[in-house]
């Protein structure tokens, strides 16, 4: 054999092993598309010049798998430029990946495969109406979201009588009479989140929401002159309003560092709560807000500035008129401050609610307060604050103490102008132990003791919702408590502030204030159930406020004892679809019976039971 037959024995022994490859298919992970003529003309992006025609030169396309979830139409046009002759995936949100069905079954529900299908109306899937994807360009999202709430609740309040302007009931002369109610609220919610950025972890460069809101509410009750002073509106009252709740734009001024830390700037109505468990201030309204980061996310700062706009008194939702009344909040957080998982705060309120004059929707008085002198007047008060949340070991803790001074122009009750000095505590402490969480906790909201002195030291907060001690399921702090015309306290807030309204009225700092013992235990009975329970004993600071206000001089200090159980239920596991329930009662002591007894008969324990169902795509 010559060289020449030797070289090519060698060769073929070579080429023998592809060949036999060749005609093996490799397997599906290792099989590579291949281009595709389209035989179609190239769409080139504006002031792209097209390449000069030939039959011979057509666009190849690789092939395109769909990616997961509902992505809709692309606004991003490929920049391909000519004789590249390829169309290149510039949208990197909508790359998508091959079908893959593991176990060989078309995709059965209940089997596990990945890259799971989504369609325009399933918000657990990925979603361009839930920003998920980028709805313009590759870098700004809308997230839609539609809520429907709907509460049901029954109620028993004291509710005042009218025995001498009315003969409905001959021969009543108690000032208590039939104390149920029924309340049923609907919220219809829509809201458009519109922002630009990554959609990860950094900041959003802009953004705008708008929030329309629209409220159907009832209220059914068994005396005359509680849903209109006017007699002849009967016992019912139907109301709906619409109204903008949210409307903002975001826009970030600055990067701080290069660990995404920024400054960011809001401006329009929007929700701002000033602290942990909103003790002083927690509402949606019209603002100016200055916000960001530093140190790697470990602290965060805001300062707020609020002109107040009215409410609507049966929804509570924002009008467009204005509530002559101006808020400005200063805080800063400090994460891991002395104890990993401990956050720390610092806050300044100031609250300037100047003089006005109004009467509410149904046509009650409720600037200035109903009672003692009738006379507009102001109400300027700075709040100093430090709080604190977080765990500390084993052990959650949970505090906050304010000192509020300032000055009331014309207090009601005082008759005279007071100035504003007066504190605040309040501490929670609760233990995990598998699924129950044991807690306990104690709020003081200080007491004036003498109405003449000219120093009022009632403690009032700006516009307070705190979730504490119970929370929405105590009665004291879900139910508002009336009184001669004002309320004992108000709905959605701990305070026994003789105030005529959270939402419209004036914050008024003669007040009997509150000392609050409270024991609860809160039980995860499953990943989607959870129950909570509450026993809170509840005693007037002070009493002198309640006694110069009703010309008693007999009025204890023990309220009673506020019993309540909760429910929160999550079918499916997530936010989109919740059930809120609860029961509580209020048990009276000797303080309570001094304010409501009536003539024949001492105050009856009260008890209140609700339903609340959320929906949310």
């Amino acid at each position: 054999m010559d060289r020449r037959s030797a070289a090519l024995g060698i060769l073929l022994a070579l080429i023998a092993p592809l060949a036999l490859r060749a005609q093996v298919p490799p397997p599906p992970w290792e099989q590579k598309p291949q281009p595709t003529p389209l035989g179609r003309p190239l769409e080139l992006p504006p002031g792209a010049t097209p390449a000069p025609s030939t039959a011979e030169q057509l666009l190849v396309e690789t092939p395109f798998d769909a990616p997961a979830g509902f992505t809709g139409r692309s606004s991003v046009r490929p920049s391909t430029t000519a004789g590249q002759g390829f169309i290149p995936v510039e949208d990197r949100w909508r790359i998508g990946m091959q079908a893959w069905d593991r176990y060989g079954n078309n995709h059965p529900r209940l089997d596990d495969y990945p890259f799971a299908e989504g369609n325009v109306g399933n918000p657990f899937k990925q979603n361009v109406l839930k920003g998920d994807y980028p709805i313009i360009g590759q870098h700004t999202f809308l997230n839609l979201t539609a809520t429907n709430q709907s509460v049901f609740e029954f109620r028993q309040i004291p509710t005042a009588t009218t025995p001498f302007e009315v003969t409905q009931r001959p021969n009543s002369e108690e000032f208590f009479g039939r104390p149920n109610q029924f309340i049923t609220q609907e919220f219809i919610k829509l809201s458009f989140d519109l922002f630009h950025g990554d959609a990860a972890f950094k900041p959003v460069d802009w953004r705008v929401k708008l929030t329309p809101v629209f409220n159907l509410n009832y209220l059914g009750v068994q005396e005359l002159a509680v849903v209109n002073p006017d007699v002849t509106r009967g016992l019912n009252r139907t109301r709906t309003f619409l109204a903008l709740e949210e409307w903002f734009a975001e826009a970030k001024l600055a990067d701080l560092s290069a660990d995404y830390d920024f400054a960011s700037v809001r401006v329009g109505s929007q929700f701002f709560v000033s602290d942990f468990r909103g003790f002083i201030f927690s509402d949606t309204n019209r603002a100016v807000r200055l916000f960001g980061t530093r140190f790697s996310n470990r602290d965060q700062f805001n300062v707020f500035f609020s002109d107040q706009a009215e409410k609507d008194t049966n929804s509570g939702l924002n009008t467009f008129s204005d509530r002559h009344q101006n808020v400005f909040v200063a805080n800063y957080y400090r994460q891991d401050f002395v104890f990993p998982g401990y956050t720390a705060q610092a806050s300044l309120h100031y609250n300037d609610d100047q003089p006005s004059f109004k009467f509410d929707k149904n046509n009650f008085l409720v600037r200035p307060d109903a009672a003692g002198v009738f006379q507009p007047h102001s109400v300027r008060t700075v709040y100093l604050g430090y709080a604190g949340d977080g765990h500390i070991d084993r052990y959650n803790i949970s505090h906050a103490y304010y000192w509020v001074v300032g000055r009331d122009s014309m207090n009601p009750i005082g008759n005279t102008a007071q100035r504003v000095n007066s504190h605040m505590a309040a501490i929670e402490v609760s233990y995990d132990r598998d699924w129950a969480r044991f807690r306990t906790s104690f709020f003081y909201a200080m007491g004036d003791g003498d109405v003449n002195d000219g120093v009022a030291r009632g403690f009032d907060a700006i516009f307070d919702n705190p979730n504490f001690a119970g929370g929405e399921f105590s009665f004291l702090q879900r139910q508002n408590l009336p009184l001669f015309g004002v309320q004992l306290n108000n709905r959605g807030s701990l305070i026994p502030n003789l105030r005529s309204s959270k939402i419209q009225g004036q914050a008024n700092h003669v007040n009997p204030g509150l000392l609050l013992f409270n024991t609860g235990v809160d039980f995860d009975i499953s990943p989607r159930f959870r129950v909570i329970n509450n026993a809170n004993f509840l005693m007037f600071d002070k009493t002198n406020p309640l006694e110069v206000f009703l010309f008693d001089g007999n009025v204890k200090r023990e309220i009673g004892t506020d019993l309540s159980t909760g429910f929160e239920y999550r079918p499916l596991l997530n936010n989109n679809a919740i059930i809120v329930g609860g029961f509580s009662t209020l048990i009276p002591a000797r303080g309570f019976k001094n304010l409501y007894d009536r003539f024949r008969d001492t105050a009856r324990p009260l008890v209140s039971a609700f339903l609340e169902v959320t929906l949310t795509y």
